[in-house]
Order: structure tokens, then C-alpha cells, then sequence
């Protein structure tokens, strides 16, 4: 059947053409006479025959009912709807040649976003480092981190709301991925006067009869449950008060008296005035944090930092020994 002419095309042609599928070939094609305003040059250009692009651009503008150039001897010039066409379908390509761009950059690792759930940043620790590494590697990844309890991270893993968690003690959960990654010694936090702030260690045992301090959040739940399972059998259950407060007022809290804490040896890099940190020279074995993940999770940005922290584990390791 003979393509109808295109000063015969129905007005609602345009609307249904564009409703089916315009090969992109057609479409960058056009592009290219646009720019050229010669179907030879246009042709050289693409890498391809001349009969070719002529034939796309003549199929397209019938199937489009409009005429788009001009011809003339020595080339082409556009119509008025041709050069509306034009424009709006370069936007479209370039928007499309980005989104291209921007997935393969993705698949890649090279930007995309990253969710984060940690239970405390603190300036010069290994999580720190590790994030801070880890932009500076990765500078096209947007770094997102929810700071919060073990147990509430996980829950937002597993929501899909988050990448990664990285959480204090060896978890081991069914549905997730898990992986050590570095170690903290335990300290007790005493005020500048206690009694035991004059030794370089001490033991659990010394800390029978004192008022223990944690928070509701960060790794507070984790802190708790390791006092009592430390007196559990041996002395009288502690008092333990919660707070829900942040790291920084628990500590200034121990210094005004309140009681004392525990804390993951980093807690030392924060400044501090009226407490000292003492080692525990009973907690034989430092605190493994652990990185959780979903196995269904397969972003080439999550399994990069999982790389970096593992690498930069090793090496803290390696300089102990």
C-alpha cells in the first residue's frame, strides 16, 4: 500500500506515530542533517551511506505526516516544523544520552548514592576514616548516614532504607550478609576524681557497686546487655541508668558524678574535660564491629566501600603485629 502524501496526512497522524516506537537510528539521523543541512556530509559524519539517511529521514517524515526539510540543489534547509521538531527532539536525545551515561556510571560505581547506618562518627576513628576514605575514592557517590541503635538499623536494612550498617559485636543474622571488620578495646569512663582514676587499669571486679550509665541510643542497648552478662553469676546485677541523650552528654554526665559508662576505646578521640578512660585488663577480647547487608543488594557502590573496609581492617591489623 503507497504512503499517503504528506499534504493529505490526518491531523491526528503525528499524535499516533508518536504514541507507537520512532527508531533512534531515524531520529539521530535527522539530527545529523539538521546539523549539516547535507545528507552526504550528515552521511560522512554518521559513518554510514548517504541512501540510508535519506531513506530514514524521507520514511520519517511520512510516517510523521510533516515535512521537515526542504531540499534543494545543494542541500537542505529546515521548515518552520522542522526546526521545532529538531530542538525538541535534541533535548530528548541528549536527555537520553545522559541517562545512558548516568547508569553505566552507576553499574560502575562511579556516582549513585550510598545509605549508611552507623552508631557514632567520631573524628579520627575507623569508621571515620573509612567514610572519609571512601568520598575521597569515590567523590561521585553521595554519602547518606542515619545515625542509631543496632537493632533499628537493621530494621531500616532490611526495609531497603539503608545499604549497610555497621554495628558493634560479631552479628549473625539469617537473612543478611554480615562481615567483621574492625576491633575496639573496651574503657571505662570515671570521673576525673573517682577513686580508680589513679591506676592504669583495672578489672571488672573493681567496678562492683558503682551506678553504670548508658544511653537509649547509638550502641547503649549493646553497652547494657555487656555489663550485665559481665556480673551475671559473679556480683550483684549493677543499677544501670538510661538516657536518652547523646555521646557527649553521657560523658559529661560521668564527669558531673552521675555514674560511670563503658565505651569502645574510639570515645577517647572525642575532647573531653573532668573524665578519664581506663582499660579493663579482664576484657580479654577487643569489640568486633561488623558490617550488615542485604544479599539481594547488589550496588556496585555498597560492594566498593565493603572492599575499602575490609581492606583498611587488614592493614589496622597487620600494624598491631
Amino acid at each position: 500500500m503507497r504512503r499517503r502524501r504528506l499534504k493529505n496526512a490526518h491531523p491526528d497522524r503525528s499524535s499516533q506515530i508518536l504514541g507507537g516506537r520512532i527508531p533512534l537510528a531515524s531520529l539521530i539521523q535527522t539530527l545529523a542533517v539538521a546539523e549539516h543541512l547535507n545528507f552526504r556530509h550528515a552521511a560522512n559524519a554518521l559513518g554510514v551511506a548517504q541512501s540510508s539517511v535519506s531513506a530514514r529521514v524521507k520514511a520519517l517524515e511520512e510516517d510523521l505526516g510533516i515535512l521537515l526539510f526542504e531540499r534543494h540543489a545543494r542541500g537542505v534547509r529546515l521548515t518552520e516544523a522542522g526546526r521545532l521538531f529538531v530542538e525538541r527532539i535534541a533535548a530528548g536525545v541528549d536527555h537520553l544520552d545522559h541517562a545512558v551515561k548516568t547508569a553505566g556510571m552507576a553499574a560502575t560505581g562511579k556516582c549513585g548514592r550510598i545509605r549508611i547506618g552507623i552508631h557514632a562518627l567520631i573524628p579520627g576513628s575507623f569508621l571515620a576514616e573509612l567514610i572519609a576514605q571512601y568520598r575521597k575514592t569515590h567523590p561521585g557517590i553521595e554519602v547518606e548516614m542515619n545515625e542509631g541503635t543496632a537493632r533499628d538499623a537493621v530494621i531500616q536494612l532490611r526495609a531497603d532504607r539503608l545499604d549497610v550498617v555497621f554495628v558493634a559485636g560479631k552479628l549473625e543474622l539469617p537473612d543478611c550478609h554480615t562481615r567483621p571488620i574492625w576491633t575496639e578495646p573496651l574503657v571505662a569512663v570515671l570521673p576525673e576524681q573517682h577513686r580508680l582514676a589513679g591506676q592504669s587499669a583495672i578489672t571488672w571486679a573493681d567496678l562492683v557497686g558503682e551506678t553504670f550509665l548508658v544511653r537509649h541510643g547509638g550502641t547503649g542497648p549493646q553497652v547494657h546487655d555487656h555489663i550485665m552478662l559481665r556480673f551475671a553469676g559473679r556480683w550483684p546485677a549493677p543499677p544501670i541508668l538510661r538516657f536518652d541523650v547523646g555521646r557527649g552528654m553521657l560523658l559529661s554526665m560521668v564527669g558531673q558524678g552521675f555514674g560511670i559508662t563503658i565505651v569502645g576505646a574510639a570515645t577517647a578521640l572525642l575532647p573531653t574535660t573532668g573524665i578519664a578512660f581506663r582499660s579493663l585488663s579482664d576484657e580479654l577480647e577487643p569489640v568486633a564491629f561488623t558490617a550488615v547487608w542485604s544479599p539481594f543488594n547488589r550496588s556496585t557502590a555498597l560492594h566498593n566501600l565493603l572492599s575499602l573496609a575490609s581492606e583498611m581492617g587488614r592493614s589496622v591489623r597487620a600494624d598491631r603485629f
